[in-house]
């Protein structure tokens, strides 16, 4: 065959490799710790912390904002083009703010049309509510209600 080495054709095997004994394991040389350093440890141990409460209080629920309201208004146009029944197509803010959750509701025969296959349908819907959210600085999330 024209460029390979000579004696290394398609039928021809390959060379033996070389076996290399494993090295056994060194520690890690200490040239960089002077000989006064010996005596404390390679890492500092972490300051005492106050114990946490067992939940994080949660701030005050706000009225929806501007910022709500038009989220909430991509996530009906974006479901009424899916269905059959536009007018059953309702949205509710559960949580406004900065971290938004939002509840879309459809007539029970639009509900595989929003699913999807495979939810992908409704993984695409999640994508581009929390794409448009981003876009303003805030993360959204969708429900699907049964």
């Amino acid at each position: 065959m024209g460029g390979d080495a000579p004696g290394h054709g398609a039928g021809d095997p390959a060379p033996p490799r070389e076996r290399v004994a494993p090295r056994p394991y060194q520690r890690p040389s200490d040239d960089l710790e002077s000989e006064d350093d010996e005596a404390q440890p390679a890492y500092a141990p972490r300051p005492a912390e106050a114990p946490r409460p067992a939940y994080a209080p949660r701030p005050a629920a706000r009225a929806a904002g501007p910022e709500d309201a038009r989220l909430q208004d991509l996530v009906a146009y974006m479901a009424r083009g899916l269905v059959d029944h536009p007018d059953d197509v309702e949205v509710d803010v559960l949580a406004p703010g900065e971290d938004a959750a939002f509840e879309l509701r459809v007539h029970p025969d639009d509900l595989g049309h929003v699913i999807g296959k495979q939810g992908r349908t409704a993984r695409s819907l999640r994508l581009a509510l929390g794409a448009a959210a981003g876009l303003i600085g805030r993360r959204a999330s969708l429900e699907i209600a049964d």
